[in-house]
């Protein structure tokens, strides 16, 4: 049977590179259609883990888990010549910025290099990690060709972005449409036949690159937009009106107007660093992106606009300072019902709180300890503190970030000092604290 047919039999060996927020829901996918899925990653916890039936995902449960693995549909490994072994190879690993803010492949290409040694004939190659246009056709394809291997003869090289949305409780993996773009026909309709056995609808368009701006237009629109209402929240906020209120009126035209909501500065892998792939990739062209510039510029300073609302509020109705004020972060996940700490702002806000000479703690009912991050590391191993009145009482104020549906906002009112509010979380409560919105 060709390795098409085998596809589409559902025969086929998916390997999936990366058992993160991406691969891991991914293969959770996979395996419910009785598709076998072999993990690899170079974290040897996570392999652990799985081993051991258990997940690392908070809207993955132990249970999922130990379904894959006890129907022999499911193992992880670190062992990197088990690619050879696979019909597809599925790469979702991160695409982050540098220290410069410029893009840093080195997770795609270094993952190409290591299937680069294993790959086979006629196997399909599937980079899932958001990037810029022509990463797929040119930089990992270069790196996969050392193999001696040539793409789209010897075997198959597609682009498909991830869609991924935790927490949402409306869509899932399988019911998000999956845009797959591929530079041939062939290989079109084999990263179209991977995707059609496990997801209700797939969309090909006609190459790699167009797949690649189609995600990374997917983010700009959400970032540009986003910019948009925080920077009317500033405006209206110096006309003393309410930026949620206006919003909420917005939405009721049933045409030509989208609701977006303003918060404390961007989070998750995606809209906070995708725009910076098209600008960068935009300069190898001497073409512009003001607007899109523009729209990183205003999120960006949304932290420091919420540490300065916060002084104030300290200063309008304590006559305290920020230096050796007490402040609880509600929220340290990035959105809310979520235990994803990616680009947290929730973390931007606690450095700069804290180099201004407050003491910062946080509530978070999904993360009990921060994790390891990138650019946050000193934060590493601190400890959420319980919501008690007697503990919320103690603190000069208390900071919504993240607007978790577990939380008990009805206690910050009644105990909390000062609330600043940046999610309009406390709309519907009313006690003795005063709500500042930010």
């Amino acid at each position: 049977m060709s390795r098409l047919g085998q596809i589409k039999s559902k025969r086929a060996v998916i390997g999936i590179v990366g058992l993160g927020y991406v691969g891991l829901p991914l293969a959770q996918a996979f395996c419910q259609q009785g598709i076998k899925v072999v993990g690899f990653d170079i974290d040897q916890e996570k392999i652990n883990l799985i081993e051991q039936g258990k997940s690392y995902i908070h809207h993955i449960g132990d249970e999922v888990i130990g379904a894959m693995r006890s129907d022999g549909l499911f193992e992880a490994t670190s062992n990197f010549p088990k690619i050879a072994e696979v019909d597809v190879i599925i790469i979702c690993v991160p695409t982050p910025l540098s220290k410069h803010r410029e893009p840093d492949l080195g997770p795609v290409l270094g993952t190409g290099e290591a299937i680069m040694p294993h790959l086979q004939k006629g196997q399909l190659v599937v980079l899932e990690s958001s990037t810029y246009p022509g990463t797929t056709d040119t930089e990992l394809a270069n790196v996969l060709e050392k193999s001696g291997l040539k793409k789209d003869e010897d075997f198959y090289l597609t682009y498909s972005p991830e869609r991924e949305d935790p927490g949402n409780e409306t869509f899932s993996t399988s019911t998000i449409p999956k845009i797959v773009g591929a530079d041939t026909p062939e290989a079109r309709e084999m990263v179209a036949a991977v995707y059609e056995g496990v997801i209700s609808k797939v969309v090909p368009v006609s190459s790699s690159r167009t797949a690649e701006a189609i995600k990374l237009t997917e983010n700009i629109f959400r970032s540009v937009n986003i910019a948009l209402v925080n920077e009317l929240k500033v405006i209206f906020d110096a006309m003393d009106i309410d930026v949620w209120d206006v919003i909420d009126g917005a939405a009721t035209k049933p045409f030509g107007f989208m609701p977006f909501y303003p918060g404390p500065g961007l989070g998750g892998h995606c809209i906070p660093i995708d725009p910076f792939y098209l600008t960068y990739k935009a300069r190898e062209y001497e073409v512009p992106t003001r607007f899109i510039e523009l729209a990183g510029e205003i999120n960006a300073k949304m932290p420091q606009l919420v540490v300065g609302k916060t002084a104030q509020a300290l200063s309008l109705i304590s006559q305290k300072a920020l230096n050796g004020a007490n402040i609880l972060i509600v929220g340290m996940a990035y959105k809310k019902n979520v235990d994803d700490m990616r680009e947290s702002p929730s973390l931007i806000l606690t450095e700069l709180l804290e180099s201004e000479g407050a003491h910062v703690a946080y509530h978070d009912p999904f993360l009990p300890i921060i994790p390891h991050t990138r650019e946050h590391d000193e934060l590493a191993g601190r400890e959420s503190v319980d919501l008690t009145p007697e503990i919320v009482s103690g603190f000069d104020v208390v900071l919504i970030s993240t607007n978790h549906d577990g939380v008990d906002y009805q206690l910050l009112a009644d105990d909390a000092k000062i609330i600043v509010d940046t999610r309009n979380a406390m709309k519907e409560f009313q006690g003795r604290a005063v709500v500042v919105k930010a």
